[in-house]
């Protein structure tokens, strides 16, 4: 339960970071726009013609009698489209952090600077050519971990109660998890560490992770909400990679150095 706080923590720092610093932030809403545009012209036009994808798709109930085909369908549009809508949480932060590579990289920067004890940040080797090439490669990797999960979990929801109860819960988990791999991405790929490990690192402390990914998620699902969270969900993101790896900031060594100087001045007779 402590690093189920301890995410929670990590996302509320990330957005009091960016709201110190505002010119950074600003300029970290133009990719989640853009994305948003992209992404809203997709569910509206699933949702004009996703019952004909149904039916299309369900060429057997053409015969079923009224109302049976249309509760049929009607259901399978509806979970069409919240499918559609657990996939584009998942895959928004991706194709946002790929649009907005350059400036989250920076802001990840200056985070690491900013909380870091000797002011630096680890730096990149690799030209941004490099660097949106792997970025967009894992992230398509992730989306199809993704969807697979997606698909599981929609198979899973004809199971009576169940599907309507545990599947959506275990929906959010799953989704707070890959949102807080591809946040944390920006900061552990810039620390060269490959997909693989970035994974491995994130299922040692699972807790954390939902800690920070899942009130995200539920968050996203929020029109609008996503685009103003994504600077401060990178920025917090960058201080749970810190975490993860053990890496020491500026507020636990002052924190630590003061619990060293009251040690002392107990132990000092008299």
């Amino acid at each position: 339960m402590r690093d189920l706080g301890a995410g929670f923590g990590h996302l509320l720092k990330g957005q009091r970071w960016v709201a110190r610093h505002g010119r950074q932030y600003g300029f970290g809403l133009l990719p989640g726009l853009i994305t948003l545009v992209l992404y809203a012209a997709v569910l509206v036009a699933l949702a004009l013609w996703g019952q004909d994808a149904t039916a299309w798709a369900t060429p057997f109930a053409d015969g079923w009698p009224s109302p049976w085909l249309g509760l049929f369908r009607g259901f399978l549009t509806a979970v069409l489209f919240a499918l559609a809508l657990l996939l584009a949480v998942v895959t928004f932060t991706a194709v946002t952090l790929l649009i907005g590579q350059p400036f989250y990289e920076s802001l990840s920067e200056r985070v690491d600077r900013d909380v870091s004890p000797d002011g630096t940040a680890p730096e990149s080797p690799l030209p941004l050519w490099r660097e949106l090439w792997i970025s967009g490669r894992d992230g398509l990797r992730i989306v199809v971990r993704a969807a697979v999960w997606g698909v599981l979990l929609f198979a899973l929801g004809f199971i009576p109660f169940v599907g309507q109860t545990v599947v959506p819960v275990i929906g959010f988990f799953v989704t707070g998890f890959f949102l807080t791999e591809e946040l944390a991405a920006v900061a552990l790929q810039r620390r060269g560490v490959e997909l693989r490990d970035r994974l491995a690192l994130l299922r040692s402390r699972k807790t954390l992770v939902w800690g920070f990914g899942t009130p995200l998620g539920l968050a996203f699902l929020v029109p609008l909400v996503a685009v103003f969270l994504m600077p401060g969900a990178v920025a917090g993101a960058t201080l749970l990679a810190r975490d993860l790896l053990g890496e020491e900031t500026r507020e636990g060594a002052e924190a630590e150095a003061g619990a060293g100087d009251e040690e002392s001045v107990t132990r000092q007779p008299g």
